[in-house]
């Protein structure tokens, strides 16, 4: 019997568990960027074995949360300012296309829901609870993209730049978020309008306004190490 049949449907709860608690803190900024995740002291934290500690890091890899470095195991990614600029810039493009796939089967009930999450970020002064409802409002847009690697893609870069969007919104301060909610607002109209040109040039400007503003504060970069 090998090591791999011990991996059973307790072992894959664990890891579920695990993958939740680290991925919240990633996105929280609990954990930062090029930060070490050292599995020992997860599976102490958590009352779990090292297995499911294991696969859950293998999830948030994939979800473009987490990285492996070879004889050193994992730490939280992090981004080069090149890098970044190179990863926005992919998001301006695709993400317009994946609300272009999504934006025709985006109901009434969506589209409610939408305008109640822009409410609820319009009343918002808290960055972590801004943060949350910014990503649960702009990932709703794309929920009906039914190509699944774009869907996928999408998803994986909004992870990999949720430490940065933070230092953003920290950057502009609440007075500035007019900008933000004004952008927001432009999106909505073009999508109850169905209009998919329209939502795309929003969003495509929305995204590069925040590329744009972080070349700015190189500092940004040098903060962890």
């Amino acid at each position: 019997m090998t090591d791999d049949m011990t991996d059973g449907p307790a072992e894959s709860a664990a890891s579920l568990r695990v993958a939740a608690y680290l991925r919240q803190a990633i996105l929280d900024g609990q954990i930062p960027p090029g930060q070490r995740i050292r599995q020992n002291e997860v599976a102490e934290r958590l009352g779990a074995s090292r297995l499911p500690v294991r696969e859950a890091l293998r999830m948030l890899t994939a979800e473009g949360l987490t990285e492996q470095e070879p004889n050193k195991g994992a730490r939280v990614l992090r981004l080069g300012a090149r890098e970044l600029d190179v990863v926005y810039r992919m998001r301006e493009r695709l993400e317009p296309l994946a609300l272009a796939e999504s934006l025709p089967r985006l109901d009434d009930a969506v589209i409610a829901e939408l305008e109640a999450l822009q409410r609820a970020i319009e009343r918002n002064t808290d960055v972590t609870e801004f943060l949350r409802l910014d990503r649960e409002f702009h990932l709703l847009t794309y929920s009906r993209c039914e190509v699944e690697p774009l869907a996928g893609i999408v998803v994986r870069l909004w992870n990999s730049t949720q430490y940065y969007r933070r230092a953003f919104m920290t950057i502009i301060g609440e007075t500035r978020r007019w900008i933000v909610n004004a952008e927001h607002q432009l999106l909505l109209d073009a999508v109850r309008r169905g209009d998919v040109v329209d939502a795309g040039r929003v969003l495509e400007g929305h995204i590069r306004r925040t590329r744009v503003e972080l070349s700015h504060h190189p500092e940004i970069f040098t903060a962890n190490g």
